[in-house]
């Protein structure tokens, strides 16, 4: 991507601003928004550095892939977008960061659209200097002239104190704002779980796959022994998953278990509501989500598998290859999420379940942002604000990490 003279001005950076970008990159990093990644700190620094050092000929998509992301030298960069993906979903991370309040007269680090060079500035008036134009004194006797000083400054200070009053009043109401706009997004999804008076049950995929377990040994932890056992496995994704959707109803006071769903019955979802995380590996998800518009479908051999739309299911655009998925883990995958009340047991009902195991992680975070959840709110608020709803969602898979989510139909009932 060629670089442009504006580009070039705007990465300048005096001697003394790089403490300043450093130490604000160092307070990015160690949000949860970058810190549970490995890519995102790598590619800021990267850019960051060579940026403040004026190197930024090497800021270029080809060059991204090669040093950050192991690239060879001629890897295609049309059918391979990993750095494409990856700066997407950092300027995604970096305007939630710098949406939270406490954030908001930091050093801004930005990524602008089109460009892998970020930019560095500070927020409107955290850092205007005061104009010296109040203390200068016109020629003219010297008692005027102290009496226009005192005039100017006193009318300077109530001005000031006006300005200040006025900008707090704004800053309260856009905080205020801001955070009924991010609660309510969250509330308009999950309130109907939130509000049942029984805790939640998190039902997910477990499976059976170890007869044998290596455990350590305490006085030398190099040390491996293999015992017959006869484990329950738990996929890693699912767990992220469950974590996000743990932290959303602990944060909101509400109790939860989770619970394998070999080891559920129609009983236990009787009890009250049930989020099912996970597709096909995943009973219950595949009963549930069987009946409705947007379900999941596989071939007999099981090497392909999507989802399709009850009303043109001839359709096969929301599909994974399993072969292309295990050869080279860089694929488009797809999830369905769904909300609604399941007329077997009149139990509010949540899915997340992705084809793949990076469409469930997409699906969860998709649940757990507040920006995400904004635009299915105003679809939602589009159709008339039914109480059920069910989307599909499609994420970029690279290197087995998936991008952002993105929806790609609703449905509401």
């Amino acid at each position: 991507m060629p670089v442009t003279p504006q580009e070039q001005a705007s990465a300048a950076q005096s001697e003394p601003d790089h403490h300043a970008v450093r130490k604000q990159l160092s307070r990015l990093l160690a949000n949860p928004y970058f810190s549970h990644s490995k890519r995102f700190p790598t590619f800021l620094r990267f850019v960051i550095e060579h940026t403040l050092a004026g190197d930024t000929e090497k800021i270029k998509e080809r060059t991204l892939g090669i040093e950050i992301f192991g690239r060879d030298a001629d890897y295609d960069t049309a059918s391979d977008p990993i750095v494409r993906v990856t700066a997407a979903e950092i300027r995604k991370r970096v305007a939630q960061y710098y949406q939270e309040p406490a954030h908001r007269d930091e050093l801004r680090i930005t990524l602008p659209s089109g460009s892998y060079i970020p930019q560095f500035h500070w927020p409107k008036g955290s850092n205007d200097a005061a104009s010296p134009e109040e203390d200068v004194v016109e020629v003219g006797s010297t008692e005027n002239a102290v009496s226009r000083v005192v005039h100017a400054r006193r009318h300077s200070s109530l001005v000031l104190a006006l300005v200040c009053i006025v900008v707090g009043l704004l800053s309260v109401a856009s905080v205020l704002v801001w955070q009924g706009m991010h609660r309510s997004a969250f509330d308009f999804f999950w309130q109907p779980v939130l509000r049942a008076k029984d805790p939640v049950l998190v039902c997910m995929a477990d499976q059976l796959q170890y007869s044998a377990i290596a455990l350590r040994d305490a006085a030398e932890p190099t040390r491996q022994v293999l015992l017959k056992d006869n484990l329950t496995a738990v996929v890693i994704d699912d767990v992220d998953a469950i974590v996000k959707v743990g932290g959303i109803l602990q944060s909101r006071g509400k109790q939860y278990n989770v619970r394998g769903e070999g080891a559920t019955n129609l009983e236990d979802l009787r009890h009250g509501p049930t989020v099912f995380i996970g597709a096909f590996d995943n009973a219950w998800t595949l009963r549930l989500t069987k009946t409705l518009r947007f379900h999941f479908v596989n071939d007999a051999n099981m090497t392909q598998f999507g989802i399709v739309d009850s009303t043109a299911p001839a359709q096969t655009r929301w599909t994974v290859d399993r072969a292309v998925q295990m050869a080279i883990n860089n694929y488009r995958d797809y999830a369905i999420i769904a909300r609604f009340t399941d007329g077997n047991t009149g139990e509010p009902t949540v899915i997340i379940a992705g084809i793949g195991r990076g469409g469930t992680v997409a699906a969860s975070e998709f649940l757990t942002d507040s920006s995400d959840l904004v635009q299915l709110q105003r679809a939602a608020q589009a159709a008339g604000d039914k109480k059920n709803m069910e989307v599909v969602l499609s994420t970029q898979i690279i290197d087995g990490q998936p991008g952002s989510p993105k929806m790609e139909a609703v449905y509401f009932w």
